[in-house]
C-alpha cells in the first residue's frame, strides 16, 4: 500500500477554502454580468403579479441554495476532518436529542415558511377587483381565438362590442391589446374543447374550459409586443392558435379603441 506523502493533508486544508471562496465569487460576479442569472431562468416580468411569481420563484432557490451549501459544507468538512487516520474504531456517538431536535424540527419550519409565501403569493396572483379598469371576453376555439371588449360598444352596429376575431388560416394574428398601469381582467372561456391561454412574459398560464368560465387579473407594467398561444393539446393545428398581445399606454389604448369602433362601425361590426 502507499504511503501518503508528508504534508498532503495539510495543503488539503489549505486549499479547500480557498477553491470555496473562489466558487462563490464566480458565482457572484456572473449574477452581477447576467440578470438572466439572477431571475434563475424566468423572462423577465411584465406585470405585477408576474414580478410577484418571480419574486417567490427568487426566494425558493435561495432558501435551496442555502440549504445545499450547509449540507455540501458538512458534508466537506466532515470528509477533511473527520476521515480514517487509523484503525482505530472511532468513538460512537447516539441519542443526541439536541442533533435530533435539529434535524426533526428545522425541516418542518423550512416547510411552513415555503407554504406561507407560497399561499400569499397565490391568493395576490388570483385576487379579481370588482371594478377592474378594462374586461376582456377570451374564447378558445379550433384553432384560434377571439377576444370582446364588453365595456366598449361599436355604435349603429348588431355587433355591440369591439371585438377580434382570428381565422384558422390567418393573413396575420389576431390582435389582443391591453394598457399600462390598468387592472386587466381577462373571462375565458371555450366553445368546444380544452385550450389554455399563455403570454410567457406574464409567468402564468390559465385552462380555456368548455361550459366552465375562468378568469384572471393583470396590471402591465411594461410596453411591448409579445405572442400567445394555447398550451394545451387540441388537435391538429394546436400549434396555429397564436395571438399578438400589445402591451401600449392608456392613451394609445384609448386611440386604438376609438379605431376599432370606427372600422367595425363602417364594416358593419365585421372584422
Amino acid at each position: 500500500m502507499a504511503t501518503p506523502r508528508p504534508g498532503s493533508p495539510r495543503r488539503l486544508r489549505r486549499w479547500a477554502p480557498r477553491a470555496a471562496l473562489a466558487a462563490v465569487l464566480l458565482t457572484v460576479t456572473t449574477g452581477c454580468k447576467s440578470n438572466a442569472f439572477t431571475r434563475m431562468g424566468m423572462p423577465v416580468p411584465v406585470t405585477k403579479q408576474g414580478q410577484v411569481t418571480l419574486t417567490l420563484w427568487q426566494g425558493s432557490w435561495i432558501a435551496a441554495w442555502t440549504v445545499g451549501i450547509i449540507v455540501w459544507g458538512l458534508i466537506i468538512w466532515a470528509v477533511i476532518f473527520y476521515r480514517k487516520r487509523s484503525d482505530r474504531v472511532p468513538e460512537q456517538v447516539r441519542y443526541n436529542l439536541p442533533i435530533e431536535f435539529l434535524y426533526t424540527i428545522v425541516p418542518f419550519i423550512m416547510v411552513g415558511v415555503l407554504f406561507y409565501f407560497t399561499a400569499r403569493d397565490e391568493n395576490y396572483v388570483d385576487k379579481l377587483s370588482p371594478h377592474p379598469d378594462v374586461v376582456v371576453n377570451v374564447t378558445g376555439f379550433r384553432w384560434s381565438w377571439e377576444f370582446q371588449y364588453p365595456q366598449y360598444k361599436v355604435p349603429n352596429s348588431e355587433y355591440s362590442d369591439v371585438s377580434e376575431l382570428g381565422q384558422m388560416w390567418p393573413g396575420r394574428l389576431p390582435l389582443l391589446e391591453i394598457p399600462t398601469g390598468e387592472t386587466v381582467r381577462f373571462n375565458l372561456s371555450s366553445t368546444d374543447v380544452i385550450h389554455s391561454f399563455w403570454v410567457v412574459p406574464f409567468e402564468f398560464k390559465r385552462d380555456v374550459l368548455p361550459d366552465h368560465p375562468n378568469h384572471f387579473q393583470v396590471t402591465p407594467i411594461k410596453t411591448g409586443t409579445f405572442t400567445g398561444r394555447c398550451t394545451e393539446l387540441c388537435g391538429l393545428y394546436h400549434s396555429r392558435m397564436l395571438f399578438t398581445l400589445k402591451i401600449v399606454t392608456p392613451q394609445q389604448f384609448r386611440q386604438w379603441i376609438t379605431t376599432q369602433q370606427a372600422m367595425q362601425n363602417a364594416s358593419g361590426g365585421a372584422q
